[in-house]
């Protein structure tokens, strides 16, 4: 399912009297097309006249670019109702998961049969809803190396950094070959846009049919050349 806002209101409310003894004032909640988190609580911090710093404005933000089952969503509801319970109140933990989360997550687990986790570890059908479906033009390297593995990158559109990803790559002794290509094929939105000196490593059979309509680019050291 993907959470509304009436949905998660109503969620909010049900769980704040369950396990918060509805000790969590309402807070504005939003929907999110994020790729990187599924909930999250939000907030600013102030410093007050005497000196103290006071969390406040607070905000849950629900992702519903995944199709997640209800369970799953509720999970992730309370997940950041923990978040918000020690922020507002400003309870001191170890780390943003830490001694006091995890204790409070544990205790919920335990007695209300929830399965609410630290970090929530996608399906790959999940990750495949993830990611980008617009058609977007990318300049992608692909990489291949001496012990047979292939590598794809996605560079960013701007030719210093193109040309120096391309000489840099392929001056590198593991690398017995490197062909630029110009693609707007939606399977290249999954890989993280960059110039560091990385590749990710991808079947051959996998890759070669998103390739087939790409425009093939050259490059002289110096400049990319198009239709070589």
């Amino acid at each position: 399912m993907k959470a509304t806002i009436p949905y998660v209101e109503k969620k909010f409310e049900e769980f704040n009297l369950q396990m918060f003894a509805g000790k969590l004032p309402k807070l504005p909640i939003e929907l999110s097309d994020a790729k990187t988190f599924l909930g999250k609580c939000v907030y600013k911090k102030r410093r007050l006249p005497n000196g103290d710093i006071e969390n406040y404005d607070f905000k849950l933000k629900i992702n519903t670019r995944i199709d997640l089952p209800e369970s799953e969503v509720e999970d992730t509801i309370i997940h950041e109702m923990i978040h918000y319970f020690i922020d507002f109140y400003q309870m001191k933990d170890s780390s943003s998961h830490g001694h006091l989360f995890r204790h409070m997550m544990e205790d919920f687990n335990n007695r209300f049969g929830r399965h609410i986790t630290i970090s929530h570890k996608s399906t790959a059908e999940q990750r495949e809803q993830a990611y980008d479906k617009r058609q977007h033009y990318h300049v992608v390297a692909v990489v291949s190396f001496s012990d047979g593995k292939l590598g794809v990158k996605v560079l960013p559109r701007i030719i210093q950094r193109i040309v120096k990803y391309y000489n840099v790559v392929n001056n590198d002794k593991k690398v017995v070959g490197i062909q630029l290509y110009m693609s707007n094929d939606i399977y290249f939105n999954r890989f993280p846009n960059s110039s560091a000196f990385t590749v990710r490593f991808v079947n051959i059979q996998e890759l070669m049919p998103h390739l087939q309509d790409a425009e093939k680019l050259g490059c002289d050291g110096k400049t990319i050349l198009r239709n070589q």
